[in-house]
């Protein structure tokens, strides 16, 4: 992005976990200035969330931050679900188009230390023991009043305040938001031990019986994850405010063998606990100059692993729009689709992951036929299979009906709204004296900025792929005026913030070829955001004076925030 003035005020973000270090990555990325804080001391060292989706995989990629991930991470490349004993349904993950066919399983506190290792390289460090006490804002700022750990009071003055401090969010209470939902009667257990059986250590695996859910998730070297509800344990908080009361490995024993059904052997219980499930959200999630985001603006069932997922996704679509507005790009309305685009998808993970917790636990009526009559005729159906992938992966969110979306009618590919998938290309020309060669479209683009790609013709013939692309590079092909008004009219739109990419097949016809990937049409544009998303494609031909218009109509003539 275009450098901020030096003296502009940062965004201050409260709570450093996965949400807050998402959003202060893409801040920092595009060169925002940012302040990250979180009352509590030190890391925690134990959390609720261990599964990270192909989705979040996809965008760590583009961020330079995935490989340290997928080091420690141990992949699931399948889910099961039983009842008494029987298997209902598995879901494997092998068929989504993505470098990521898996659910990569990876304890909280690791992913938060590979994360802020890479907020550190981009010179942002996180303020421990700093809370978060008082807000005032006006047309102009945010003056929150900090308390440090030494007693020390501060007023910070802030562009913007990002509230990811968790469920019981300071920033959420301080806006005197309502926090709506309902609270889950049944006790749950976790805990973390080592488990011997026969069952697949790349899969994860749910049980269903009268006496409630169970389930047990492979970590790697032995370790797995245990849950189970409806636990009625004597010594089980009631009202999970108990933070000392922990579930013993018997009764973790006890209650495999009851409802696994499948024999295996538990020991070296390292971590466990109780809690309870809440299923809550906010109606807005701004408040003038203020945003929430993460568990401070939704809590749910972890079914399906999308708590986290969901709050990573949610920062780096805010991040790169708060970036947008500190340097004068963007204004209320490109902050207002915040709330357009994330708000109907936090609403439908409440919705589903409500519905498979109570499915998993059904013990009679429709709700138990659905589960045991029911649902193995529909996992056998592969449409359905590949709606469920999607959806479980996160590859399926999509902003298809956001204002900011400009979607014109290709031949294939993905539509306007939808994730920019991965593909194989050969680079004809690019920015910063980019050589031609082949890449993959996730290492050429970077969050920092938008990214337009050019999807331009492969020649016919029988020459080998690598000099037929290359033969591209020719000067004809960069005077094409269609291209050049497509290019001027861009760069002029978003000065300074749009890296532009003239590219065609590498030659491969699999699954990641820029052709099976994005469609037939040449030459076609696709304009990618920073976050990942196409924001708008067409045909140079006809469309790129829509493309300018629409982009100078949100991100250069926009109206100042107030």
């Amino acid at each position: 992005m275009a450098a901020v003035n030096v003296n502009a005020l940062p965004v201050l973000i409260v709570g450093a976990g996965p949400t807050g270090l998402a959003c202060a990555m893409s801040l920092a990325r595009a060169r925002a200035p940012v302040r990250l804080i979180d009352r509590s001391p030190r890391p925690a060292a134990h959390s609720r969330a261990i599964g990270i989706q192909a989705r979040t995989l996809e965008l760590f990629e583009q961020h330079r931050l995935v490989e340290p991930i997928l080091e420690i991470g141990h992949r699931l490349r399948a889910a099961n679900l039983y009842s008494h004993g029987t298997r209902l349904a598995r879901l494997d993950f092998d068929p989504l188009h993505t470098r990521y066919p898996y659910l990569l399983c990876l304890e909280q506190p690791a992913t938060e230390r590979v994360m802020t290792e890479h907020l550190a390289a981009l010179g942002v460090q996180i303020e421990r023991g700093v809370e978060l006490v008082g807000l005032r804002q006006d047309a102009a700022q945010v003056e929150a009043q900090l308390t440090h750990a030494d007693g020390r009071q501060e007023i910070c003055r802030a562009a913007y305040v990002v509230g990811a401090d968790g469920a019981h969010s300071a920033v959420r209470h301080l806006l005197g938001l309502s926090f709506a939902g309902q609270t889950f009667e049944q006790t749950f257990v976790l805990a973390d031990l080592q488990i011997v059986s026969d069952l697949s250590d790349d899969e994860f695996h749910m049980f269903a019986s009268a006496d409630g859910l169970a389930g047990i998730i492979p970590m790697g070297a032995g370790r797995h994850r245990f849950i189970a509800d409806h636990v009625t344990d004597g010594a089980a908080p009631q009202d999970g405010a108990d933070d000392t009361a922990q579930p013993s490995l018997d009764l973790c024993r006890t209650i495999a063998e009851g409802r696994a059904h499948h024999p295996m052997m538990l020991s070296e219980l390292s971590w466990s606990s109780y809690f309870h499930i809440n299923s809550r959200m906010v109606e807005r999630l701004r408040a003038q100059r203020v945003f929430l985001a993460g568990d401070a603006a939704h809590i749910h069932s972890p079914a399906g692993a999308q708590g986290m997922n969901t709050g990573i996704q949610e920062a780096l679509n805010l991040g790169w729009k708060l970036a947008c507005a500190l340097t004068g790009r963007g204004g209320d309305a490109l902050l207002d689709t915040y709330q357009v685009e994330r708000h109907p998808i936090e609403r439908d993970v409440l919705r589903q992951t409500a519905f498979v917790t109570q499915l998993a636990e059904a013990e009679r009526g429709p709700l138990k036929l659905l589960r045991e009559r029911v649902m193995p005729v529909l996992a056998a159906f592969g449409p359905l299979r590949d709606a469920a992938r999607l959806m479980v992966s996160e590859l399926a969110i999509q902003y298809r009906r956001s204002p900011l979306t400009l979607e014109r009618v290709l031949d294939g590919g993905p539509r306007a709204g939808e994730r920019a998938p991965d593909a194989l290309v050969h680079v004809v020309d690019g920015p910063l004296g980019r050589a031609p060669g082949t890449a993959r479209l996730y290492d050429l683009h970077d969050p920092a900025y938008f990214s337009l790609f050019v999807l331009v013709e492969l020649p016919r013939g029988e020459e080998a792929a690598l000099d037929a692309a290359a033969s591209l590079a020719a000067p004809e092909i960069k005077r094409d005026p269609e291209l050049e008004r497509l290019s001027e009219g861009i760069e002029a739109a978003l000065p300074g913030v749009v890296r532009i990419w003239r590219v065609t097949d590498a030659g491969d016809d699999d699954a990641s070829s820029l052709t099976l990937t994005y469609g037939r049409t040449r030459p076609a544009f696709y304009l990618v955001r920073p976050d990942g998303y196409i924001g708008a494609r067409g045909r140079p031909a006809s469309d790129a004076s829509a493309l300018a218009r629409h982009c100078e109509t949100w991100f250069l003539h926009a109206h100042q925030t107030g």
